[in-house]
Parts: C-alpha cells; sequence; structure tokens
C-alpha cells in the first residue's frame, strides 16, 4: 500500500550493511533495497536517517523521493507490536515509521520477543531505551523501573514485581512469554536470579552468582589475576585493621584502600595521605560501615594515570568489545570530595586509543574470560573493566571488574549503539558472539548526573522536579535518562534517590555534546539538585589542543 505524498515521516536507522531481502537476495546494500521503495517521486513530509557509515549519505538521497511499496518483501525488517502498527499506518499516509538494520547477517530472530530488565536506575532505563529500538523486540518490561521510565514509553514499568523472588520473576516471564531478561544491578546478579531463570528454561543475559564473584569480592578478582597474569596493582587483604596498617605503613602514601564486597561504588578511598588510610581501615574494619562488605580489607598500591572504562559483552568462550567510556567518580568539580557511584561520563574514550584497545582485549579481557572457564564457572554477560593506563609506560592494567553495565556510562553507550541489542545479547545468552561485531554513532556522547543536594553523604528526597520535557528538546540529541524518580501524589515526578538524572547529549564532538547537555541541566527546574559542571574536561582538553595545533 503506497504511501501518500508528504503525509508521513520515514526514520531509517541502523548500518549499512547486507539484509536478506527475497526480492534482492542476500548482501544487498541497505541503499539498494531501499530503492525498491522508490519506484516513485512520492516524498515524506520528513526524512531521517541515522547512521555514520559511507553508505548512509547514499541512502538518504533515495529515500528522499519515495515510498514503502515494497515492504512486505523485506524480510529483514520487522513489523510487530507498536512498530508494526506504526508501519502500517504510515503505509497508509497517517503516520511515520521507524526501520531498523542492525544485524550483521540481516537475519532477525523470527518472533519478536517481550523483554524484561531488572532494576529502575539510570541504566536500567538506558537498555530500556535502546532494547525497545530493536526490531527484534516486541515490548519492554522493567521492574521495578521508576517515573522517568514508565512516562517515556521506553518500557512498561512493573513496580509490583518483587526482584528478591527469583520464583516472582520466573512466574512473571511465564505468564507475560518473555523471552529475554537483562539484569542491570549487581545485587540481583551475586544473589543468583539468573541460575535461577536459566533453571526455568528463561534466557538471561549475566552472569551466574558463582562467576558474579569477580564483582561481590575484590579479592576473588585479584587472585584470578594472579593466578592467569592478568596486570594488576600490587596488593594485600587484611581482616586485622592494625596489620592493615602496618603494611600501610611500609608501603606509603598514597595508596588505596578497598572493601572486598560490595558498597554502592563508595567502596573504595584512594587516600593521599598515611592517616586517610587509617581512618578508611578503621571505617572498614572497626567501624562496620560497609557491614560484611567491609569485612575483608585490600590494600593496594596507588598506579598514577588516567582511568577508563572498558565493556565487553562475554558468551562464556568469546567476549566482543564494546565502545570505551570514561567516568567521572569524585563529587565535585576538578576531581574532587569523596567518591560516588558516578557523576558522569563520556564515549567514547579518548585516551584509549584502538591499539589499547587491542591490548585491553588480549591481556585483560581474554584471560579472565579463558580464566573464568577453567575455575570452572564460565562468564556469561557483560565485563566492565575500570582500566587505568599508567603514565609511567602507557600500560593498561586492571583495577577492578564489575559484572554489569556501568552507571552512568550505560547512558553514553546505549545512546551511541546502532546494533540490535536484543540480537547481540540473545547471542551471549546461547554461546554464539563468535564473529560477531557492534556498530557505534561515530559521534561521541556524555552525561551529565544531577544528584540530591548533600550526596553522597545524607540528602533528602521527594522534592519536586519540573521542566524535564523543555530540557528533552532544548537541542537534536539530547536524552534525559531517570535514575531515582518516582510520582508523587500530585502526579509530579520528584527525586526519590541521590543520582536521579542522567542528562545526556550526543554531538559532533565531545565540546558540542557537553555544550548540549549542559544546556539541557540548565532548564531543569529542581532547586534541591546539582551537577558538576566539568564533566569530559579530559576529552574537551584534548580537543582543544588538537584544534589548537
Amino acid at each position: 500500500m503506497a504511501a501518500m505524498a508528504g503525509c508521513c515521516k520515514l526514520e531509517v536507522v541502523g548500518r549499512v550493511h547486507s539484509l536478506r531481502s527475497e526480492s534482492r537476495g542476500i548482501g544487498s546494500p541497505l541503499s539498494d533495497v531501499v530503492k525498491l521503495w522508490c519506484g516513485s517521486k512520492t516524498s515524506f513530509s520528513s526524512v531521517r536517517a541515522v547512521g555514520n557509515n559511507a553508505g548512509f549519505s547514499g541512502l538518504r538521497g533515495c529515500i528522499e523521493t519515495g515510498k514503502l511499496e515494497n515492504w512486505s518483501k523485506v524480510g529483514g525488517f520487522a513489523r510487530n507490536g507498536r512498530k508494526g502498527a506504526a508501519a502500517t499506518a504510515a503505509m497508509q499516509g497517517e503516520g511515520s515509521v521507524g526501520v531498523r538494520n542492525d544485524v550483521e547477517s540481516g537475519e532477525l530472530h523470527s518472533n519478536p520477543i517481550p523483554v524484561l530488565v531488572i532494576g529502575g536506575g539510570g541504566r536500567e532505563h538506558a537498555l530500556c531505551y535502546a532494547l525497545q529500538r530493536s526490531p527484534t523486540c516486541s515490548e519492554v518490561f522493567c521492574a521495578p523501573g521508576n517515573a522517568g521510565i514508565n512516562t517515556s514509553g521506553d518500557a512498561i514499568c512493573v513496580g509490583e514485581l518483587d526482584i528478591t523472588y527469583s520464583s516472582a520473576v520466573i512466574e512473571f516471564c511465564q505468564k507475560s512469554g518473555v523471552g529475554l531478561v537483562v539484569v542491570g544491578p549487581e545485587a540481583p546478579l551475586v544473589a543468583g536470579l539468573v541460575d535461577d531463570l536459566v533453571e526455568a528454561g528463561i534466557p538471561a543475559f549475566g552472569p551466574s552468582a558463582s562467576a558474579a564473584a569477580l564483582e561481590g569480592s575484590k579479592d576473588f578478582m585479584k587472585r584470578l589475576c594472579d593466578k592467569y597474569e592478568i596486570p594488576t596493582a600490587k596488593y594485600q587483604s587484611f581482616t586485622d585493621a592494625e596489620k592493615a596498617k602496618t603494611y600501610i605503613k611500609e608501603q606509603g602514601a598514597p595508596i588505596v584502600v578497598k572493601a572486598d564486597g560490595l558498597a554502592a561504588g563508595k567502596g573504595v578511598v584512594v587516600a593521599m595521605t598515611l592517616e586517610e588510610a587509617y581512618a578508611a581501615v578503621d571505617s572498614m574494619l572497626v567501624s562496620s560501615e560497609f557491614g560484611s562488605a567491609g569485612g575483608l580489607v585490600l590494600v593496594e598500591e596507588f598506579l598514577d594515570g588516567e582511568e577508563v572504562s572498558f565493556f565487553a559483552i562475554v558468551d562464556g568462550e568469546n567476549a566482543v568489545p564494546m565502545a570505551s567510556a570514561q567516568d567521572h567518580k569524585r563529587v565535585g568539580d576538578g576531581d574532587t570530595g569523596p567518591n560516588t557511584g558516578g557523576m558522569g561520563a563520556y564515549s567514547p574514550a579518548p585516551a584509549l586509543s584502538p591499539e589499547l584497545e587491542r591490548k585491553v582485549m588480549e591481556t585483560i579481557i581474554y584471560p579472565t574470560v579463558k580464566g573464568m572457564r577453567a575455575e570452572g564457572c564460565k562468564y556469561v554477560g557483560v565485563l566492565y573493566a575500570g582500566v587505568i593506563i599508567e603514565k609511567k609506560n602507557g600500560s593498561p592494567k586492571l583495577l577492578e571488574y564489575n559484572v554489569r553495565f556501568g552507571d552512568p556510562e550505560c547512558q553514553v553507550l546505549m545512546i551511541r549503539l546502532q546494533s540490535d541489542l536484543v540480537q547481540v545479547l540473545l547471542s551471549a545468552c546461547k554461546g554464539n558472539l563468535n564473529g560477531v561485531q557492534l556498530e557505534w554513532a561515530e559521534d561521541p556522547a556524555l552525561v551529565v548526573v544531577m544528584a540530591s543536594n548533600g550526596y553522597p553523604g545524607k540528602y533528602v528526597t521527594g522534592t519536586r522536579i519540573k521542566n524535564l520535557d523543555v530540557a528533552e528538546v532544548v537541542a537534536p540529541g539530547v536524552k534525559v535518562f531517570h535514575a531515582g524518580t518516582t510520582m508523587n501524589s500530585e502526579n509530579e515526578i520528584v527525586a526519590a534517590g541521590g543520582r536521579v538524572l542522567g542528562v545526556t547529549a550526543v554531538g559532533k564532538d565531545i565540546a558540542e555534546a557537553q555544550s548540549k547537555a549542559y544546556s539541557a541541566v540548565d532548564q531543569i527546574d529542581w532547586p534541591e539538585g546539582f551537577c558538576r559542571r566539568d564533566i569530559g574536561w579530559r576529552a574537551v582538553s584534548r580537543l582543544q589542543s588538537v584544534n589548537l595545533s
């Protein structure tokens, strides 16, 4: 059915790789397939081609005067759920249509599936945003979700589902026909939710409880590094405060003190003096500020260099690198104040060259995957390596592992991702990642975290946040991801946590992405919130140096 002239919009998102088409055969570039739709001069009212490889310039030209008359002949494009309804409306001249080609082979999952995301933070909002764009996905559920996920349309929030009970999650999946579960936070992973889902026959992306020890115990991770010769900082582990202090005195400052277990991103103290290090040891082993997570303490050598976040998707045997990112952990401008869960990030990280990325894969990621397999706990999920590029020799060393997508790094990764996330995660669950490659938008992205006043210390919740809709339209490429938000009795969005919003923007370079993000931040009316004003400063400084030279 032909589109009526000037009555609908066409959005093409994805990569110009091969596509299975009944009328063109396998291997036709997407631009050739779209030419099948251009049998007349009928125009769409607007056209948006999102992609950065060279084929998109030709693609844009050939779709600006076309119609979707051969939609049914193109087997690689999904028509399902709300996307199918939109496509039908578009072909009748009543709406808009999004076309996506994100799979290397061009063959999509034959039956689009519902996906359940576990969690309710900014990372989970970003995952929902990426998953719902997938032609392999019919709908996205998020449990418990948050106010922003619910109101944005990125997912259907299931706040009543108690994710601490595997049986409840399994029952929901079975009733809703969920074909993939993506577990966001570390706590359910360490608790064994993925183990229970897999045992029930439900594909789940994330490591088993035993494999999640890579993050759940820094001592476990360090011992794995020792055994499989993965480069990392020298360390010793202690349960006795006085012995730890004696070791610290022998080593001198600066030095790093880490709680062994999960501490919400706050269990690491970079002590610049002996007194700071002693106080950190006491807080963990004497005052028990981190509970059982601080019952074992690691004292680690201080490495001087630049930290970056490196991500890889793992299927137990194979690993596929993702884009790099750089986090800002300190609460204050100029990297001052205490550590937080992350106050902002950007991707890609200029500090990590393609050569260094290959070195990280060869010396850190692959040996870890091999080591975990040899230890009898295959790792399936995303590996988030905190890596430092040492100033003295330019080599990467592993600082720590996380077993989930970073927050806020996930926000900048998902807004740049062009591949079909559902297909990739299902491939990982099935052990089929060999040969898979991910495609990313070339334009960088930057996220500014807005937090409640007082964070990472005591903060007030329930404060109203206004003008979020204005912020998202201040410039193209802006998206506000919600972390700690909920709705009050008056149906207003209010703060419900420490880190509350992730104001994210894409730009032609990192300076433009930064400018867009802060323009959006400045539109948000939230007197009880704050943010750092220098997110991306390292990358912007590099860019300015290049421009000057």
